[in-house]
């Protein structure tokens, strides 16, 4: 069995956002997600069936959450709980560095 690096095989041009799966089951869904300058349209909230916790592995992002005015950021080692249907939306992310997410769906 070989080891992968979460670092590893990212695109050099990266027009929109990537997502990609590194382990699912019925109940769980482990992706890693890659921003370059990227965020969720103005009008667009993310509603989830699923809880969601999220890790920032490098880069910088703002997550914003609907009726709260404050943008939360986000730095390398720093982690969210998301709970079911808390509609939150990616205000930004960084625009001269990968940015690269953990998100575990649960």
């Amino acid at each position: 069995m070989a080891a992968e690096n979460i670092f590893a095989t990212i695109p050099v041009q990266l027009p929109e956002e990537l997502t990609e799966a590194l382990a699912c089951s019925p109940h769980v869904k482990i992706r890693r997600i890659i921003s370059r300058g990227h965020r969720s349209p103005a009008d667009c909230w993310y509603d989830q069936e699923q809880n969601e916790w999220v890790l920032l592995l490098k880069g910088g992002a703002g997550l914003a959450f609907e009726n709260v005015p404050d943008i939360t950021e986000l730095k390398p080692g720093d982690y969210i709980n998301i709970p079911a249907h808390v509609r939150h939306r990616v205000a930004w992310t960084a625009n001269d560095e990968d940015t690269v997410w953990l998100a575990i769906h649960y």
